[in-house]
């Protein structure tokens, strides 16, 4: 299912910042506007990903010709300088299949007794490594 937001992209000194007044602000950047667009994507798609897998619903778009730059600059307290309002869209079940959900295999060495005891315990490898790597990156 396709999802769309209206963001406002701002021409900044080197490339664009890119904000999403319907969520809170969301904001993230590019070099350069096929750079910014593309984050904005990712943004987008990460957020709604995220209140997704957090149980929570995501706030009503509003239409992209209710949304003002300007106003959206003054708000943040930002010069409006160049800018215009897009509708960024994502389908984020697929998207998140390809940048979120991918696994990639690892080899990793352990001790043979290690293994044999897991072994026998019938421990999920993998389940295991990736809650201990969630623990340490403090992330998850």
């Amino acid at each position: 299912m396709l999802s769309a937001y209206p963001a406002c992209f701002f021409g900044e000194e080197v490339g664009y910042s890119v904000i999403f007044p319907d969520l809170n602000y969301l904001a993230t950047c590019g070099e350069t506007l096929d750079e910014a667009l593309r984050m904005a994507v990712d943004c987008l798609a990460g957020y709604l990903y995220r209140l997704k897998q957090d149980g929570e619903a995501a706030p009503a778009a509003s239409a992209m010709d209710k949304i003002s730059p300007d106003d959206v600059a003054k708000e943040l307290e930002i010069e409006p300088g160049e800018a215009f309002v897009n509708m960024v869209t994502v389908d984020v079940a697929e998207y998140a299949k390809t940048h979120f959900e991918k696994s990639v295999k690892k080899t990793l060495s352990i001790p043979a007794w290690l293994n044999d005891a897991a072994l026998a315990q019938n421990i999920n490898f993998s389940q295991v490594l990736q809650e201990a790597l969630k623990k340490q990156l403090h992330v998850g």
